[in-house]
């Protein structure tokens, strides 16, 4: 008896099709991971980068007696000649000259020409700088604080409930809104 032979055959096996289907698994996942991984370390970032101006303003504080960006001391630091009012407060015409003072002084890298719109960028790409709050959210803050620009707030929620209470208007961390609105938040976290 001759068995019949097809020629050609153009099909995948289940054997085949599965493990295409296992490895496509393990990439997807090995993706996804990766972008925890950076998200992870955007948010390390930007907890490291508040953490290290705030060291800075406190040096410059015991450097010179007054704050940073807001010291009226001529000549302090060295090659500066922009000064602020000397009343502890980082008022709108004082928060550029925060890091001017500090790089100047040495405690940070960099150069900023003391104008407002000249500041660090966070770890997710908008602006951060130091000023007085007021009120914020609805609540008083009175007090000095980072403020950071566009923060996603889903992030904003995450570093609110690990270093303060998780609510947006109570507290050390504060955003301009509730975290369950999804827009990027202003964001502020006292000196």
């Amino acid at each position: 008896m001759n068995r019949l032979r097809l020629k050609n055959n153009k099909g995948f096996t289940l054997v085949e099709l599965a493990l295409v289907l296992v490895i496509v698994g393990l990439l997807i996942t090995g993706v996804l991971k990766g972008e925890a991984l950076i998200e992870n370390a955007k948010v390390k970032k930007l907890v490291n980068q508040k953490q290290s101006i705030t060291a800075a303003y406190y040096t410059f504080f015991d450097r010179y007696g007054q704050l940073p960006g807001d010291e009226d001391i001529a000549g302090a630091p060295p090659t500066d000649t922009d000064e602020g009012d000397g009343d502890g407060i980082i008022d709108a015409a004082e928060r550029g000259l925060v890091f001017q003072d500090l790089a100047l002084a040495g405690i940070i890298n960099g150069s900023f020409s003391g104008a407002q719109t000249d500041v660090p960028n966070h770890a997710f790409g908008d602006f951060m700088d130091v000023r007085w709050i007021g009120n914020f959210g609805g609540a008083v803050v009175n007090s000095n604080c980072m403020w950071f620009d566009g923060v996603p707030a889903e992030i904003a929620l995450q570093i609110d409930t690990k270093y303060d209470d998780g609510v947006n208007n109570t507290g050390s961390i504060r955003a301009n809104t509730v975290y369950t609105n999804a827009a990027p938040k202003q964001f502020v976290w006292r000196m």
